[in-house]
């Protein structure tokens, strides 16, 4: 097949006005390509029809990455009027599956295909002359005008893939055949397949903040390091054939094979087989993108993912061996392993990749990747163990916000490797993307041998008010000048004991833990508790994986998302020092005691019974010891009830304050170290709306 793509820019070198025709060149050639690919419906009434019952009719699609460019030039200042104000409205959301009620065709008033196709070339003048006219400079960044174009034409190339697929589910007489999207003419008997070895290694995940030399979306950015075990691989992805002893094996009626969300689908499509197989007296057909063809049996089988575990499971019922599909980073491994190369060292496309082959799948035995393996890229996507994650540094590009972080929900599974229609972004090593697990793509998979669990990266962005609040409050961003609250407590209680033992600290009503892990940059071991579980679970993963991640509300539906790291804030390697525990300040177990320091931040307002956790807690810290203690005292009955107030009431006349109160419960067993100080904290609500609020901060020596 003569190639008809390009490859992707190099973003970090080049000459300026050379890096502007390629650019330009590029875009030309995505746009045009993307055309191409409408051309193969027969006529303009097909654009209105539904492919797939969830999704949007053709029509949308065809608009939609034209919209998409001039959506994000407007965002990114680049464009200000708009050329199509309507179409930029009904073109730009709904590209994922939707309910029944968001595709209601009297909700839509679609344009003429003409009227798109005018819309589209109207678009197409725009960007060229951006490309044209934009200040560039090299390298391109982020922050560069031109990010913002690539953007907009790697976007475009995603939708030549996803359309494709749509239109491989229309019924046969919709779409015809063209010379320039030819499909590969060779069929025979299936390979047997085969577990190769892969020998162990660290590899190392994800793009440098920094430097790449190529586009890349915002999940793909930010890095980790894992060490793999030795596996073995299947030499070949699943063929049809090996695919169809699964089927002949009841596969789709045994329960037991699947997962309970996989049988549920089963249930509900009532499948039999996949999805573009066809049968027909016993006898199976392939759909193709606008033709069937008498069954390949030896090119690559196409599922969901679904359907890639069910047939892992009964592959390793049947073989007695612990067979499960690749995690990421095997996938990563293997790619390292057999040495291939990355897109921009290609001379021509080391297998059924970039267009640059064939417009269908092929042989599975046709491209060998090295050592043995076949088909470690192109051909079909691969599916994956591994739902998607942002990798530590992970941050949201400002012009796309909603590109990766819906996905990050566990439900959206990684493929890897490209298939035969997959061009520029999708064509490199670092490509990361995701669809639901009874998503159809291009995708097939390949299975390994391996008695190492999978781990799932549970990294799904925290978006309960309360915990986001905390998590910014702890971690995030100071306002109005105001330090950071529980790193200047933390800072304190430090200098409280200078030049005596830090042994240990106990951090009670330690929140998300920032005070707790500012702690053990002094003291030997620190602990902190919290009564809430949910509090708790952040400070134990910014523990585990070094950071979290969560939404904050900015105004009305407009959401921010946002990722916070130990590193960042200069408390790497002090995991080792701090443990969390769920408990009860007013009953804490035996064990939490001998403390030369305990920190009580905004608590004691907040305890059922603040009097018992105080004239009981002496025991609990060592002689010389700091109780260190803050609080606004917002004493509220919804807290505490009234008796049990420490201050903020009147006796026999006179006014009680909550200091008052304290040396009442502490004076026996403390002595008041210093005058108490006042220290103001912020907590963020909104973009515009903010607690502003003043503790009052004691210390106290245990005598």
């Amino acid at each position: 097949m003569k190639n008809i793509t390009l490859k992707p820019p190099v973003l970090t070198s080049g000459e300026v006005l050379a890096k502007r025709q390629e650019i330009l060149d590029y875009f030309r050639n995505t746009y045009a390509l993307h055309e191409s690919l409408y051309d193969q419906l027969v006529n303009d009434a097909v654009f209105f029809q539904r492919a797939n019952s969830l999704r949007h009719p053709l029509i949308f699609y065809f608009g939609h990455t034209a919209v998409f460019f001039m959506n994000k030039l407007v965002l990114a200042k680049l464009v200000k009027e708009r050329p199509n104000p309507r179409f930029e409205s009904i073109f730009a959301i709904g590209v994922d599956e939707m309910s029944w009620d968001d595709l209601n065709e009297a909700h839509y008033d679609w344009p003429t295909v003409q009227e798109v196709r005018e819309y589209r070339a109207e678009v197409r003048e725009i960007v060229e002359n951006l490309i044209r006219s934009l200040p560039l400079e090299l390298p391109i960044t982020w922050e560069s005008p031109f990010w913002a174009v690539v953007m907009g034409i790697e976007h475009e190339r995603i939708h030549l893939e996803t359309s494709s697929v749509l239109i491989r589910e229309l019924p046969l007489d919709k779409v015809r055949k063209q010379d320039k999207w030819k499909v590969c003419g060779e069929r025979g008997d299936a390979p047997q397949n085969n577990l190769l070895a892969v020998p162990a290694g660290k590899v190392i995940l994800g793009r440098p903040t920094q430097g790449t030399s190529l586009y890349g979306w915002d999940n793909e950015f930010g890095q980790q390091e894992e060490q793999v075990g030795d596996f073995k691989a299947s030499q070949f992805v699943v063929s049809n054939a090996e695919f169809k002893q699964f089927v002949d094996a009841g596969g789709y009626e045994h329960r037991d094979f699947w997962t309970e969300e996989g049988w549920n689908w089963v249930q509900f499509k009532k499948s039999r087989y996949p999805q573009f197989w066809r049968e027909s007296d016993g006898q199976f057909k392939l759909r193709l993108v606008t033709e069937e063809v008498e069954m390949p049996w030896n090119w690559p089988v196409e599922v969901n993912q679904l359907e890639a575990k069910a047939f892992c499971n009964w592959k390793s019922q049947h073989t007695g061996l612990p067979i499960r599909l690749p995690s990421e980073e095997e996938w990563v491994r293997l790619h390292e392993h057999v040495g291939l190369p990355n897109l921009l060292q290609w001379d021509k496309a080391p297998g059924n990749l970039n267009l640059e082959h064939f417009a269908s799948s092929c042989p599975v035995d046709k491209f060998e990747s090295g050592l043995g393996f076949y088909d470690v890229i192109g051909n079909v996507w691969q599916w994956t163990e591994t739902p998607i994650f942002g990798y530590p540094g992970f941050k949201v590009h400002p012009l796309y916000d909603d590109f990766s972080t819906p996905t990050f929900d566990g439900k959206h599974n990684l493929f890897k490797g490209g298939s035969w229609i997959s061009t520029g972004n999708e064509a490199t090593k670092d490509a990361r993307y995701a669809f639901r697990r009874h998503f159809y793509q291009h995708a097939g998979f390949r299975y390994v041998e391996s008695k190492q669990p999978v781990v799932v990266k549970n990294d799904i962005y925290e978006t309960n008010e309360l915990i986001s609040q905390y998590c910014e409050f702890h971690f995030g961003k100071e306002y109005f000048g105001v330090p950071n609250y529980p790193k200047q407590c933390a800072q304190i209680g430090i200098d409280l004991l200078a030049g005596k033992p830090k042994r240990r600290a106990l951090d009670l009503g330690c929140a998300v833990g920032r005070s707790t892990f500012e702690l053990a940059k002094a003291f030997d071991q620190v602990t902190g508790i919290d009564f809430s579980a949910r509090f708790i679970r952040i400070a134990i993963e910014m523990q585990e994986k070094g950071y979290t991640q969560y939404v904050l509300p900015e105004e009305g539906e407009l959401i921010s998302f946002h990722q916070r790291s130990l590193d960042e804030l200069g408390l790497d390697g002090l995991s080792n020092k701090v443990d969390f525990f769920q408990g009860d300040a007013s009953n804490l177990k035996p064990q939490f005691a001998n403390y030369d320091l305990v920190f009580a931040g905004n608590l004691i307002d907040r305890l059922y019974d603040p009097a018992k956790f105080l004239s009981e807690f002496h025991e609990r810290i060592v002689p010389g010891g700091i109780l260190l203690l803050s609080s606004p005292y917002t004493w509220l009955e919804g807290h505490t009830k009234k008796e049990n107030w420490l201050g903020g009431y009147k006796r026999n006349g006179e006014n009680i304050t909550t200091l008052d109160g304290l040396h009442e419960l502490l004076d026996a067993h403390f002595e008041l170290v210093g005058q108490p100080a006042n220290l103001e904290f912020v907590i963020r609500e909104t973009a515009r709306k903010f607690q502003h609020t003043v503790s009052q901060v004691t210390a106290w020596r245990k005598l």
